[in-house]
């Protein structure tokens, strides 16, 4: 009976593979030693596919950019910028809490990654197309991305120890419930990051408003295309 065959090596095995050990234990298990072995093949047949081991933690940053939904900057679609931003961020954010390990990477900025360039891509034309000057669309660029990669960094609520002991009212009068905060931390990060995203945008809509010779309704945004 011949042997089953072994699924032959590819960038996108090596990507996944890379990304399971990033996600699991971080960037520094990364190698191609350790690769070729959950791989299942020699460490010299990945330099068919990569040079180093930055190439491969590009690549993995790259994939997870591309699992960042883009739609709401389709030109077909309606929704108005603000709107279009607030929904990107937070699947951005859900993105990054998944693979909070490859932040870093991402952090550094795009590159030359494909998906990491759409993405930027995609938030410039909007803002762009919303009628925001192109230097004030770069940094509305550059403020959602260090909002949202910082959030994905760390926790505030996993920060706190959960002993009551540790927060003596004698110390720390107004930390009577801190112990409490590490086991709704799902619930404290989220509702977090939402009111900081809904102040950023109210602010963000303050000065669009204030914006000369720019025709727009009060309290919405031009429609894409418009």
């Amino acid at each position: 009976m011949a042997r089953p065959r072994k699924p032959l090596l590819s960038t996108d095995r090596i990507v996944a593979a890379a990304s399971a050990l990033v996600d699991a234990e971080g960037l520094s298990a990364v190698s191609t030693r350790r690769l070729a072995a959950e791989l299942g093949v020699s460490g010299p047949s990945l330099y068919n596919h990569f040079r180093t081991k930055d190439e491969i933690l590009e690549a993995v940053a790259d994939a997870t950019s591309a699992q960042v939904d883009l739609s709401m900057f389709d030109a077909d679609d309606r929704r108005d910028w603000r709107t279009s931003l607030h929904d990107w961020a937070l699947a951005y954010r859900s993105v990054l809490t998944r693979h909070p390990n490859i932040v870093p990477v991402l952090a550094q900025g795009p590159g030359r990654r494909p998906a990491g360039l759409r993405l930027a891509d995609a938030v410039f034309g909007e803002m762009v197309a919303a009628g925001w000057p192109p230097a004030q669309a770069t940094r509305i660029g550059a403020l959602m991305r260090y909002f949202i990669m910082g959030s994905a960094l760390g926790s505030f609520a996993r920060g706190f120890v959960d002993d009551e002991a540790a927060y003596d009212p004698a110390d720390y009068p107004h930390l009577g419930q801190a112990h409490l905060l590490a086991e709704r931390q799902q619930e404290i990060d989220e509702g977090a990051f939402e009111t900081g995203l809904r102040a950023l945008l109210d602010g963000l809509l303050l000065q669009y408003e204030a914006l000369d010779d720019q025709p727009h309704p009060s309290n919405s945004a031009l429609p894409k295309g418009s």
